[in-house]
């Protein structure tokens, strides 16, 4: 082989390990963990269901230290309860009841939404903030686009609201706090339906 030749494959070995994309990275990680970490035996249905927000900052596996396996997690822009998420939580609940049904003891419907959440820069967009929650511009203020405490509040009311829900799961509201890394609890874990609804 040539000098020319070394450093023709040199330069293109060079060229090729500049060039790995996210998309290899992402593939050699698959490969890591299928061959160490992969768990057979993963439920199909968790003892927990996470309503979060896309905001790669706030992914609830790393913020609550969530196993593969341990909850169901449907992520939206701002972590809100919207038609399209009520449809996805009400299509989970029928691939449950086909599958067996929802593991026996607690069950956790958590909403998890963040400081800081980019959703706040859209309140300068009625129209497309109105078409996501399926509601006119006028009940936009009642939804607390810009205050994360008191948008939490208001998606578990309206959970606390959605009759197909099981009552006896335990709702319940964080926020997670982008600059500390810690969750704050706003509403405390209840009952979805008061006793009295479920007789």
């Amino acid at each position: 082989m040539t000098t020319c030749e070394i450093i023709a494959i040199h330069e293109m070995y060079l060229e090729r390990k500049n060039t790995m994309t996210t998309f290899d990275t992402l593939l050699e990680r698959n490969r890591d963990f299928a061959a160490h970490q992969f768990p057979k035996d993963v439920p199909l249905m968790p003892r927990a269901m996470i309503i979060g927000c896309v905001d790669q900052r706030v992914d609830p596996a790393h913020v609550l230290g969530l196993g593969l396996g341990e909850a169901i997690v449907i992520r939206n822009i701002g972590g809100r309860i919207t038609p399209a998420t009520l449809q996805t939580m009400g299509m989970l609940k029928r691939i449950a009841q086909v599958g067996g049904g929802a593991p026996a003891g607690e069950f956790h419907l958590i909403v998890l939404q963040h400081t800081h959440c980019g959703i706040t820069r859209l309140d300068q967009d009625p129209d497309m903030l109105a078409s996501y929650f399926g509601i006119g511009q006028e009940g936009l203020l009642a939804k607390a686009i810009t205050d994360p405490r008191a948008a939490v509040a208001v998606d578990v009311a309206t959970l606390k609201a959605t009759p197909a829900l099981p009552g006896n799961w335990l709702v319940s509201g964080l926020v997670y706090d982008v600059a500390t890394g810690l969750v704050e609890v706003v509403v405390p874990p209840a009952p979805l339906a008061s006793p009295e609804s479920h007789e």
